[in-house]
Formats: C-alpha cells, structure tokens, sequence
C-alpha cells in the first residue's frame, strides 16, 4: 500500500509538471510558447507580477500557473510562485511542500515573508504556499499589508507569480488583478462555457487588470495523433 501510494505521489508531480520532469514533451514547448508571448507583450514595461486565473474550478489554472512558473525559472530567472487562492490551495501538493506556514501567516504578520517561503525541487523556483485556510481571504488579500508582501517579493526576486481563485466564484482575483502587470486566463475546452468567459473577462477589464491573453486548456489535437493535455 505505502510503495502504491508513493508512486502514485511521483505520478501526480510528474503529470502536474511536466515542464520539469519532461522538458521536452510537445506540451512543454506549449508553456515556452506561452512564455514567449508574455514576453512579447511586454517590449515597453517588463512584466514582474503576473496573475493566473479562470472563470471557474477544474479549468486547469493552477497546473497552468506551475508549468509557467517552471518555464520561468528554467529561463534563468528567480521566481516566486504565490498561492493566493485562500479558499481551495494546492500549490503545496504539486511542490510536495508543507504548508504549515505561508501567504496567510506573512498577511497577519506571523513570520517574515522569507521564512515563509521554499525552494522547490526546480532551480531558483521558490514557493510561498497559502498557509492555513483563513475565514476573510478577499480582505487579506486587498489589505496594505498584501501590497507591502509584494514589494518585498520584487526586492528579493525577478518574477512573482500569483495563482488566485477562479473570478466567477468568489471577489478574490478582482481585488489582485489590478496590482499585477498582467492577467492569463485560463479557460478549459469543453468544460468552459463561452458566456462564463466572457463574462470573466468583463470582470477583469471592470477591475483595470491588463489582460494579457487566454490559455486554451485540454484540448485536443488529433493532427498528429497526439493529445494536448495536461492536469488529469
């Protein structure tokens, strides 16, 4: 049983990251692509704080956010993956970090930020996991003191990256959209409905965020009798 679990740990990792531990997968060239029209998006203002979104749960967006995380860091830079979805975090399980202390414990000025955070298994790919589940994430999350969190990330790294809730579900994403330079959306072939983006979308540009673009999740591709997938 304990032998069946730990494979099926290894699976999981190896499935959620597929940048790290299958860097030269097709889906693997998709994240650099990604990354690579980010960094186009930003000729004129380098891009240091980037957010990852969906419309709703199960769309992908927190796999989205690891791998693009990864293809970050694997460009040389160092990066902080923050969990800031307060209501259902799992950056912790794809990492395999603890998440005794984290994003909630910094906000409520319980630990420093860099004794918050952990290096991950993937070169200058450092974590902040969300800590415990609070009872007001939206007020932490638009407090000053998350906006303090924020400088402190840029003084110490070259990339923040924010995993937040989905925007349809709860305020969470809104309030963090505008301080970030730049939004991805993430949307999910056959399980997204067509209104639900649209509306996700209405409610970034109402919160000033600069929409960067939308990751099309899950879909597949039968040209080459391969599958574009990822997160299952």
């Amino acid at each position: 049983m304990k032998r069946k679990h730990k494979k099926a740990v290894r699976e999981f990792k190896e499935r959620s990251l597929i940048t790290h531990y299958n860097s030269k997968s097709p889906i693997s060239e998709q994240y650099r692509t990604i990354r690579s029209n980010i960094h186009f998006s930003s000729i004129d203002t380098e891009y240091r704080t980037l957010m990852v979104t969906s419309s709703g749960p199960g769309e992908g967006k927190s796999t989205t956010t690891a791998n693009l995380a990864v293809v970050m860091a694997q460009q040389g830079k160092r990066v902080l993956l923050i969990d800031a979805d307060l209501r259902k975090p799992t950056a912790h399980y794809t990492f395999r970090v603890s998440n005794a202390k984290g994003l909630t414990n910094v906000l409520t000025r319980q630990v420093n930020l860099l004794d918050a955070v952990s290096l991950t298994e993937v070169d200058r790919l450092h974590i902040l996991p969300s800590g415990p589940v609070p009872p007001n994430p939206a007020e932490l999350l638009g407090s000053r003191m998350m906006q303090e969190l924020t400088k402190e990330a840029l003084d110490e790294f070259d990339m923040v990256i924010f995993d937040t809730p989905p925007v349809l579900a709860v305020t969470d994403a809104q309030i963090l959209a505008n301080t970030c330079d730049g939004v991805v959306l993430v949307v999910g072939s056959g399980v997204t409905e067509k209104d639900a983006a649209q509306k996700s979308k209405e409610l970034l540009v109402a919160a000033k965020a600069k929409l960067l673009g939308v990751v099309l999740n899950r879909k597949k591709m039968d040209d080459k009798n391969y599958y574009y997938y990822y997160g299952n």
